[in-house]
């Protein structure tokens, strides 16, 4: 038998999370029976989508959500041999006995070159909800105008790489004057810090004085109330996140956006990625050809030690990432 290491969600967070909401505990793994096999995680995930998720799928004392990379240690699944790596909703374990329910395998012809680790982040869920957004929700054509806010996170970024290979004009806000210098290498033709401009709506004027044809929204609250008078007619939001009021105590209310969106015609739709998981084993061949072609460029935040799970992920809620936030676990995954 392996012993695993697990973090559980000792108390639902209020407010932002505190250490005290997470536990550190030890848990026996048995032999895999038949169909089993038993994983190693190499690299986890930390994503802003747990924190509301805790609360809606998750009891007290359960281990934490979350997506991980892992090594096949044992098997009696032949679908998963010894040795191969996968992708799985384990949660935060170092090892799992999983019967395959939910594992995707690697791309079979992964290149050597690329970590795997982006198997979580452009090559994996976020890339996927990027292309899905863009193309599915947004209807994205060459020569729209984009909006993308929280736009050096793991979405964010790629949604602007990917609006940049369609040819369109592509406007980001971020929370730093770094993560304005990052976006502005990955192309983006306008970007600014929301925190450090004296008007929101100013800077949006006049980074696009013609206004939007689409926006893709990762924040929320008053950041959206600005944003969608800023809209074409005829415009198309795309509403992925709401990172600014995940830690609320209390909600937020108003101004509301009905009036605007009747008279310019606007159309504003949430979405949730595995909507798509159908296309998915095609869609990520196409963000690896963008990544081998260096059209796609995957900055990483790496914490070291599954230990540090807590803070990797409170940090990434206080946007402390450039790029995907993922935690190292194994020295293997060095």
């Amino acid at each position: 038998m392996v012993q695993s290491k697990t973090w559980v969600l000792a108390r639902h967070f209020e407010g932002f999370p505190e250490d005290s909401n997470f536990e550190l505990k030890l848990e026996q793994q048995p032999e895999p029976k038949d169909g089993e096999v038993l994983l190693e995680a190499l690299f986890l995930s930390v994503d802003p989508y747990m924190r509301p998720f805790s609360r809606l799928r998750m009891k007290e004392g359960g281990v934490m959500i979350g997506t991980q990379v892992a090594k096949v240690i044992q098997s009696n699944n032949s679908a998963f041999p010894i040795g191969c790596h996968v992708v799985g909703r384990c949660g935060w374990r170092t090892h799992t006995v999983s019967d395959g329910t939910g594992l995707t395998r690697l791309l079979s012809d992964w290149p050597q070159e690329v970590p795997m680790s982006l198997a979580l982040g452009a090559i994996g869920m976020p890339g996927l909800t990027a292309l899905y957004g863009l193309e599915e929700v947004l209807g994205l054509q060459a020569g729209d105008t984009l909006l993308v806010n929280a736009a050096a996170g793991a979405v964010g970024s790629t949604v602007g790489q990917i609006a940049k290979i369609k040819g369109c004009r592509l406007v980001g806000s971020t929370g730093s004057d770094a993560k304005v210098a990052f976006l502005k290498e990955l192309g983006f033709d306008e970007a600014f810090n929301y925190i450090t401009v004296s008007s929101l709506e100013e800077a949006l004027k006049s980074a696009s004085p013609d206004g939007y044809h689409c926006f893709f929204e990762n924040v929320g609250g008053p950041f959206c109330s600005v944003a969608i008078p800023q809209m074409k007619e005829f415009g198309r939001i795309a509403l992925c996140g709401g990172i600014s009021t995940y830690n609320e105590t209390i909600p937020q209310t108003g101004p509301y956006p009905h009036l605007t969106m009747i008279f310019k015609q606007l159309k504003m739709e949430g979405f949730l990625v595995g909507r798509w998981e159908h296309k998915n084993q095609e869609a990520l061949r196409r963000l690896m050809a963008w990544k081998r072609e260096g059209k796609l460029q995957c900055r990483e935040h790496v914490t070291q030690g599954f230990e540090n799970m807590p803070a990797a992920f409170m940090g990434m809620l206080q946007g402390e990432n450039i790029g995907k936030a993922i935690v190292r676990v194994s020295i293997e995954a060095i």
